[in-house]
């Protein structure tokens, strides 16, 4: 993340949204940043506008539908309540970091669309929205706002849940790996962070056995193929981890690494809800269109449904033609 990074927060000033402003303490984050906190009121019918003359210059200067339906949604009730609710979380977020640059801004229609329609605008590098739910159920349905936003986002995106643990107990941290840049990006990412002392990350690596062990048993001409799978797969993780945890260990960072055997979507979450932790980190590629982060980021998505704690899903930016031009020069 750049010095000074550009975060986009959805506030719809419900609990867990208070819960995501608080969970931003612990996620290591500058302390210099540009934040900009939106607030959307989901006004479907706008309310009528004073004289037939003014409907007429707002459509004239609105560029789509949905650009004339904020105009007329930010004068309505629902329209400043919302831009009073941004305003609120930006005084909160003032007092816990007086170092950030924080503005509240307001919008009208679907909050999903919204957000990313401001994503693609102001181009953030982070984006982070809470998730209602707490029960099993309430976990693994992800809210709508939140699934389209993790599954559309160019950028990274954090779903933020705030801590089930004690205020003062220490930030514990997983990282998913699975050998990917994505995956090392995410390592990267936690070991650029400012976090507070005692904090502790676990790189977990989630084998998923072609062969289950009880063949062996079942099938004895399997024993031996199974065997040097094994063997395979030890030398394997021992590979994909070295580089992690080595980017943490000299970054001052306590970390430990395991294997776990199983789905990562269904591994993940179990492993951080038995150690307790406070987020989960995970490396997205950034593809080129809506479909392919929707159909390919199936396994983050799954993640941030099941687990108990915050989930920020690092997302690598497709190189544009003008990053290229600035490396070659």
């Amino acid at each position: 993340m750049n010095d000074r990074p550009k975060i986009l927060i959805g506030y719809d000033g419900s609990k867990c949204a208070d819960a995501a402003l608080d969970d931003l303490s612990q996620a290591g984050l500058p302390v210099n940043a540009d934040v900009e906190i939106l607030s959307i009121a989901e006004v479907w019918l706008p309310p009528p506008p004073p004289s037939s003359y003014e409907i007429i210059d707002q459509a004239n200067s609105a560029r789509s539908p949905a650009d004339l339906q904020r105009r007329f949604g930010k004068d309505c009730v629902a329209g400043k309540a919302a831009l009073a609710l941004a305003e609120g979380a930006r005084a909160r977020l003032c007092g816990n970091f007086p170092g950030w640059n924080v503005t509240a801004k307001s919008s009208c229609g679907s909050p999903a669309s919204e957000l990313m329609a401001r994503a693609d605008q102001w181009e953030p590098d982070l984006i982070v929205v809470g998730s209602h739910g707490r029960t099993a159920l309430g976990r693994f349905v992800l809210g709508s706002v939140s699934q389209h936003v993790l599954t559309e986002a160019r950028c990274s995106v954090r779903i933020a849940r705030g801590r089930l643990e004690e205020l003062d107990s220490p930030v514990r941290i997983i990282i998913g790996i699975d050998g990917s840049p994505a995956s090392l990006e995410a390592a990267q990412e936690v070991a650029s962070r400012s976090w507070p002392s005692k904090t502790e990350v676990k790189v977990i690596v989630v084998d998923d056995p072609l062969f289950p062990d009880y063949l062996g048993d079942l099938i004895p001409p399997l024993e031996k193929i199974l065997d040097e799978d094994r063997q395979e797969e030890r030398a394997w993780v021992k590979k994909v981890s070295t580089q992690p945890v080595a980017l943490l260990r000299a970054a001052g960072i306590a970390v430990s690494h395991v294997l776990r055997e199983g789905e990562p979507k269904k591994e993940l979450p179990k492993a951080a809800e038995e150690w307790g932790a406070d987020c989960i980190f995970l490396g997205s590629a950034g593809f080129s269109n809506r479909i392919e982060r929707f159909v390919l980021g199936s396994v983050s998505a799954a993640v941030a449904a099941r687990a108990h704690c915050s989930v920020e899903v690092v997302r690598i930016r497709p190189k544009t033609t003008e990053d290229a031009n600035k490396e070659d020069s």
